[in-house]
């Protein structure tokens, strides 16, 4: 069963399964009640999200190689024990159930759900 990489707040797709929502902070003006309704997500996983800098970093990266700088610096607090635990944790449930991993971010190609694709697949876990 696969982690599918979405962006939040988008409908799910059939077969999509539960939505750990890998954001810093819950969406603006929707109660925390109508999170998963709305399609936001169903679990908060704020670990698994950049620090509020690395966020700041990845909003004003202008050309690829402050990309790359942000990358390696995501990666690094991913590799950090929680984060990493947690990263293993799903890239195991991706072979027993369905995963949705998501971020607000429009373009995946520049948001951080880009470098968990690589991470989780990197750990064996099946990404769509």
């Amino acid at each position: 069963m696969p982690v599918h990489i979405v962006r939040l707040g988008s409908p799910r797709r059939p077969g999509e399964g539960l939505r750990p929502g890998t954001v810093r902070r819950p969406p603006r003006g929707v109660p925390k009640a109508e999170f998963a309704s709305r399609d936001f997500y169903d679990v908060w996983q704020p670990l698994l999200s950049p620090s509020q800098a690395l966020v700041h970093q990845a909003q004003t990266a202008e050309d690829e190689k402050a990309w790359q700088a942000f990358k390696r610096k995501f990666k690094a607090e991913m590799n950090q024990p929680a984060a990493s635990q947690l990263l293993d944790l799903l890239a195991a449930l991706s072979h027993h159930t369905s995963l949705a991993v998501g971020c607000y971010c429009e373009e995946e190609a520049h948001c951080h759900r880009s470098v968990l694709r690589e991470l989780l697949a990197m750990r064996g876990a099946e990404v769509i």
